[in-house]
């Protein structure tokens, strides 16, 4: 299973960046060409991001994240990024299925030309529009593999203020989640965006992680390792859900659909969950 805790920005026309993100430890980066690239260096963004995929491989899984429909440059973006070694292609401030429907059709095109796999496709919702559609965007393709909530984005749609609390999300974080989890995709939380907060941040993703959420989005290299540690489950965690597979294992093969761990009855949904707190710790185990 690819892991999805860490998804960190990388800006498309800093070359630094983009070569120290080859060592970088974080489940994915994305190589953005839209919102770290001021609208003056756009083409030299391209020029840039295509350059680094072309120069060599990167330890974590690779997205690029290209500008919107609405910018008129997703295609000259598409062309010049879509190259061996790119995962996944992100689409910002997606609104509806067309939108994603037209990804994949340039997609397939490119991908015909060029002799390349298929990469998937990563979804930004970002505005009211978005959070309202979010369920049959995330079903306009099967490519489709995860929705990210973009918190900043969507408050400044909304008129509203964003705080550390983050009340004004909490709706549309909840119905994001919603639709990706009934759609059979990721999801993928909001940036944190105080930097000096790293022991806020980890509360903040294991609470979502809580929620069901699946990875977040991150701005910094120090923000990986307090993202991984709220994704890792506790050794209490671990043994709790290995008690309760030996309990249910034990109740099958004896005939009875339930059984009792700790003096709570166990039945499926909590069996469900703990083969899932196991297999994470084993993919994460593996990939550290």
């Amino acid at each position: 299973m690819k892991l999805l805790r860490s998804l960190l920005f990388v800006p498309g026309n800093r070359p630094k960046m983009l070569e120290k993100a080859r060592s970088f430890t974080a489940d994915w980066v994305i190589l953005d060409l839209e919102d770290a690239v001021p609208p003056h260096e756009k083409d030299t963004g391209r020029v840039m991001v295509a350059e680094a995929l072309r120069s060599g491989s990167y330890q974590a899984q690779v997205i690029v994240r290209v500008n919107g429909f609405n910018t008129g440059q997703t295609e000259q973006d598409l062309t010049a990024i879509v190259l061996p070694g790119v995962a996944a292609i992100c689409l910002p401030k997606v609104e509806s299925q067309d939108e994603v429907e037209q990804l994949e059709g340039l997609l397939g095109q490119l991908e015909r030309q060029r002799g390349l796999d298929a990469p998937g496709i990563f979804l930004m919702i970002e505005t009211a529009l978005g959070v309202l559609n979010a369920y049959a965007i995330a079903r306009a393709s099967r490519r489709v593999s995860a929705l990210c909530f973009g918190g900043e984005d969507f408050c400044r749609d909304m008129g509203a203020v964003r705080t550390k609390e983050g009340q004004e999300i909490t709706f549309a974080r909840g119905q994001m989640l919603l639709a990706a989890k009934a759609a059979g995709v990721a999801a993928i939380d909001t940036v944190y965006t105080d930097l000096n907060d790293l022991s806020g941040l980890q509360a903040e993703t294991r609470s979502m992680r809580g929620l069901g959420y699946d990875g977040k989005l991150l701005i910094h290299p120090a923000q990986i390792e307090p993202v991984h540690l709220a994704f890792r489950p506790s050794a209490e965690e671990i043994s709790y859900a290995q008690r309760v597979l030996d309990a249910s294992a034990k109740a099958s093969a004896q005939g009875a659909g339930v059984c009792i761990v700790d003096g709570k009855m166990i039945d499926a949904p909590i069996v469900v969950r703990a083969r899932q707190t196991v297999a994470l710790a084993k993919d994460q185990l593996a990939q550290t």
